[in-house]
């Protein structure tokens, strides 16, 4: 399968990373070679995604290995678990970063003081990138599956869950690829997803470039165009999914979970076991990032506000799995989520 566009590139002594703030109009890479240059680029959206933001981690505590052992061949650990929490500290809500970093510091913990770590560590961040790459071909076979049966329709997605948001294929949008691919799809309407606008320069980005029918509407068209009757499935990625089955991922998500059970659209979440976090119990767990407030004052140097003007800006919400009506990950699909099916689910 076409993986799209590869927006995680490792080079053996550096990271590239496609500068997702200036696309659609300009194509740029960001070279990171030490990890505070990796911290900087997923806090400051140039890399953003919860799969795509663990596997830059992860090559991050690679970069930061080289360093570490290079100046302190003798004591290289303490300074390299630094590095993994500075990391740690640089997004909070998506869980795939702490899970990649989890994977990480247990090679670092297998290690002894003396020997280099940066060709074990190496290894493990890229078993990440080609395992996530692998789960979401998965992901798509199986979220495309659940839809067969039905007369082709259109769907709705939210944010940006393709090949930019994760090592490869995508996930909700890798669903789409496969569900279009099997002649299930004749429509994608694309959130814009302000106040970033993953949707109108990301998604819609990647729809045309796969030759996908595509329309952008305006967030707030969502529940006009699930009235016309043409849409039969929401389909959004996740940045965390709780022991319950609640999901956070990007703001707009909720409202279009309430319009879909509205309107008698189903609703599908599409995510890596390494999404699901079984230590929280429910979504009102989850720590909620809030940004600057300036993302919504401001289009990057044009103000849309009055200068005196407030704003609130929080950039996740929390579905309720009630709302939920299924869950597809690599492993499998769970229908009408509750704390029994995900505990089955997980093992």
């Amino acid at each position: 399968m076409n993986q799209g566009v590869s927006a995680i590139r490792w080079g053996g002594s550096y990271l590239e990373l496609l500068d997702q703030r200036l696309l659609p109009l300009d194509e740029t890479y960001v070279r990171c070679s030490n990890v505070a240059e990796v911290v900087d680029a997923i806090r400051e959206m140039i890399v953003r995604g919860a799969p795509a933001i663990g596997i830059s981690a992860a090559y991050g505590v690679v970069l930061g290995a080289d360093e570490r052992y290079r100046n302190q061949p003798e004591n290289w650990r303490e300074g390299l678990l630094e590095d993994v929490g500075a990391l740690a500290q640089s997004r909070p809500t998506a869980v795939n970063l702490f899970w990649a970093l989890d994977r990480m510091k247990a090679v670092i913990d297998s290690l002894p003081d003396g020997e280099s770590p940066v060709a074990r560590l190496e290894q493990e961040a890229l078993a990440i990138h080609e395992e996530d790459v692998a789960a979401n071909q998965r992901m798509g076979e199986l979220g495309a599956q659940l839809m067969q049966g039905e007369q082709p329709f259109a769907v709705i997605t939210h944010c940006n869950t393709g090949s930019l948001a994760t090592g490869g294929y995508g996930t909700a949008l890798g669903v789409i690829r496969s569900a279009y691919k099997a002649g299930l799809i004749t429509r994608v309407f694309a959130d814009e997803t302000r106040p970033w606008l993953q949707g109108a320069r990301l998604t819609a980005w990647e729809l045309v470039q796969e030759g996908i029918p595509a329309a952008l509407i305006a967030d707030s068209a969502a529940a006009h165009v699930m009235k016309s009757g043409q849409v039969k499935w929401v389909i959004v990625g996740a940045d965390r999914i709780t022991a319950n089955g609640d999901v956070a991922n990007k703001i707009g998500t909720y409202s279009l979970a309430v319009l879909a059970r509205y309107h008698g659209v189903k609703f599908m979440v599409v995510a890596p076991t390494s999404t699901i976090d079984m230590q929280l119990a429910t979504g009102q767990d989850i720590p909620i990032e809030e940004r600057t407030q300036q993302e919504l004052l401001k289009l990057r140097d044009m103000q849309l506000a009055p200068e005196r003007a407030q704003a609130f800006n929080p950039v996740f919400d929390v579905t309720p799995a009630e709302l939920i009506d299924a869950i597809v990950t690599e492993k499998g699909v769970i229908l009408n989520p509750d704390p029994a099916k995900m505990a089955e689910h997980m093992g």
